[in-house]
Protein backbone atom coordinates (compact mmCIF):
# COMPACT_ATOMS: atom_id res chain seq x y z
CA UNK A 1 0.00 0.00 0.00
CA UNK A 2 0.95 3.65 -1.19
CA UNK A 3 1.77 6.15 1.80
CA UNK A 4 -0.74 8.07 0.85
CA UNK A 5 -3.41 5.12 1.35
CA UNK A 6 -1.51 4.19 4.84
CA UNK A 7 -2.06 7.94 5.65
CA UNK A 8 -6.28 7.83 5.21
CA UNK A 9 -6.76 4.33 6.47
CA UNK A 10 -5.01 5.95 9.74
CA UNK A 11 -7.37 9.15 9.39
CA UNK A 12 -10.37 6.63 9.29
CA UNK A 13 -9.53 4.75 11.94
CA UNK A 14 -8.60 7.66 14.35
CA UNK A 15 -12.03 9.22 13.63
CA UNK A 16 -13.72 6.02 13.80
CA UNK A 17 -12.65 4.82 17.09
CA UNK A 18 -13.38 9.10 18.20
CA UNK A 19 -16.48 8.74 17.33
CA UNK A 20 -16.93 5.60 18.80
CA UNK A 21 -15.27 7.07 22.37
CA UNK A 22 -17.64 9.87 22.12
CA UNK A 23 -20.53 7.80 21.85
CA UNK A 24 -19.40 5.22 24.92
CA UNK A 25 -18.92 8.31 26.78
CA UNK A 26 -22.90 10.28 26.57
CA UNK A 27 -24.45 6.68 26.93
CA UNK A 28 -27.47 6.58 29.13
CA UNK A 29 -25.87 4.82 31.51
CA UNK A 30 -23.69 7.85 32.64
CA UNK A 31 -27.57 9.46 32.94
CA UNK A 32 -27.98 7.17 36.12
CA UNK A 33 -25.56 9.40 38.42
CA UNK A 34 -27.15 12.46 39.66
CA UNK A 35 -25.43 15.85 39.73
CA UNK A 36 -25.25 17.63 42.37
CA UNK A 37 -28.18 20.50 42.52
CA UNK A 38 -30.35 18.33 40.47
CA UNK A 39 -33.51 18.36 41.02
CA UNK A 40 -35.64 16.91 38.48
CA UNK A 41 -39.37 17.18 38.39
CA UNK A 42 -42.48 15.51 38.02
CA UNK A 43 -42.66 13.83 34.60
CA UNK A 44 -45.05 14.66 31.73
CA UNK A 45 -47.93 12.39 31.10
CA UNK A 46 -48.69 11.13 27.40
CA UNK A 47 -51.08 14.06 27.00
CA UNK A 48 -49.22 16.68 28.04
CA UNK A 49 -46.44 15.40 26.37
CA UNK A 50 -48.38 15.42 23.02
CA UNK A 51 -49.97 18.47 23.89
CA UNK A 52 -46.52 20.36 24.60
CA UNK A 53 -44.29 18.73 21.52
CA UNK A 54 -47.38 18.03 18.88
CA UNK A 55 -50.37 20.00 19.74
CA UNK A 56 -48.78 23.50 20.44
CA UNK A 57 -46.67 23.80 17.22
CA UNK A 58 -49.63 23.26 15.43
CA UNK A 59 -51.55 25.78 16.70
CA UNK A 60 -48.65 28.08 16.62
CA UNK A 61 -48.02 27.71 13.43
CA UNK A 62 -51.52 28.07 12.36
CA UNK A 63 -52.08 31.59 14.07
CA UNK A 64 -48.64 32.76 12.20
CA UNK A 65 -49.69 31.62 8.94
CA UNK A 66 -53.14 33.08 9.56
CA UNK A 67 -51.50 36.21 10.70
CA UNK A 68 -50.07 36.46 7.50
CA UNK A 69 -52.21 35.95 5.63
CA UNK A 70 -54.43 38.55 6.58
CA UNK A 71 -51.69 41.01 6.30
CA UNK A 72 -51.05 39.96 3.20
CA UNK A 73 -54.49 40.60 2.20
CA UNK A 74 -54.81 43.77 3.79
CA UNK A 75 -52.06 44.75 1.43
CA UNK A 76 -54.15 43.68 -1.98
CA UNK A 77 -56.85 45.57 -0.71
CA UNK A 78 -54.82 48.86 -0.24
CA UNK A 79 -54.10 48.46 -3.52
CA UNK A 80 -50.52 47.51 -3.12
CA UNK A 81 -48.59 45.73 -6.00
CA UNK A 82 -45.41 44.37 -4.74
Amino acid sequence: MSNKVNKNVLRAGTITAGTALMLLMSSPAFALTRDDGDDPGPGLSVIETLGLYVALPIVLFLVIAGLVMVGDKSHKQAGFKG
